[in-house]
């Protein structure tokens, strides 16, 4: 699987990061079955957070006897010092190690958390500690506003920034000012919803993990996909249904750049299509 250098960091991370929410509410055994197979085929990217169930328990022993071997990412949704603190200290005891590659403001959606989480007593100080402390490598943040993931960048020397990179919400204007602000300051570029279609219709939620709906056709998907990966990023976030990851495991291996014809094809199926980040 191609791996691409995350920002300044210069760390190569595969094109397909793990989702721990995948391994979340299921038996330790096909957790650690999961988890093997992704590193076998060349993942060593791993993300996962506090708020996604039991997955930090799942996926610390199934990482343990990879550890040396991958980059991990965590996060916490805690704006404030101390609770990010606890967080952290949590997350490091679930995980089974001593520190994490990239610890993460997680889900900045407004400005109010912006001003809470770099203000005095924020969890900013956590961030800061933490690489301080040798308990983060990297820092970064991930955002569902674009406005708030601008702010960030203009407040704080993030390493790398994790945000919706979607055909759909793209074309209706959601990414490329954060895409640029974090290109301009030199910040990886991390992609959450490559194969976001749109919002559940009422009533009719298909996949327990994942609040939007998927394109789970494999050929939409793979368009899907590949165009975000196409775009000046270095990996995109698998989603969290497990159903699912087989299907980004054969994409991310057989990855090419989109073309220009397939770019036309990804505008007419998001016509009618209300983005999930509008």
């Amino acid at each position: 699987m191609e791996r691409r250098t995350l920002g300044r960091t210069g760390e190569k991370i595969s094109i397909l990061g793990f989702g721990g929410i995948v391994v979340s509410d299921m038996p330790q055994e096909e957790a650690d079955r999961i988890v093997a197979e992704a590193v076998d085929r060349g993942v060593n990217y791993f993300d996962v957070a506090p708020t996604y169930g039991n997955a930090q328990e799942r996926l610390g022993p199934a990482l343990e006897r990879y550890r040396d071997q991958v980059f991990l990412a965590c996060k916490t949704s805690d704006r404030t010092a101390d609770g990010s603190a606890g967080e952290l200290e949590d997350s490091l005891r679930l995980l089974r190690t001593d520190h994490v590659d990239l610890y993460q403001l997680h889900g900045l959606g407004s400005m109010e958390d912006i001003e809470t989480a770099f203000g005095p007593g924020g969890a900013v100080e956590t961030l800061e500690a933490a690489r301080r402390d040798g308990k983060a490598r990297f820092l970064g943040f991930s955002a569902h506003s674009e406005e708030a993931g601008v702010a960030a960048l203009e407040r704080f020397g993030f390493d790398s920034a994790l945000f919706p990179i979607n055909f759909v919400c793209w074309l209706g204007g959601f990414g490329p000012r954060l895409l640029s602000a974090a290109k301009e300051r030199g910040a990886g570029r991390l992609a959450l919803k490559s194969v976001a279609r749109t919002n559940w219709p009422e009533g009719q939620k298909k996949y327990a993990k994942c609040w939007y709906e998927p394109y789970d056709d494999p050929e939409k998907a793979t368009l899907a996909f590949r165009w975000t990966l196409s775009q000046d990023i270095t990996a995109a976030v698998s989603p969290g249904q497990q159903d699912l990851f087989p299907m980004m495991l054969d994409i991310a291996e057989g990855f090419r750049p989109i073309t220009p014809e397939e770019e036309e094809r990804l505008r007419e199926m998001a016509e009618g299509l209300t983005p999930i980040f509008p």
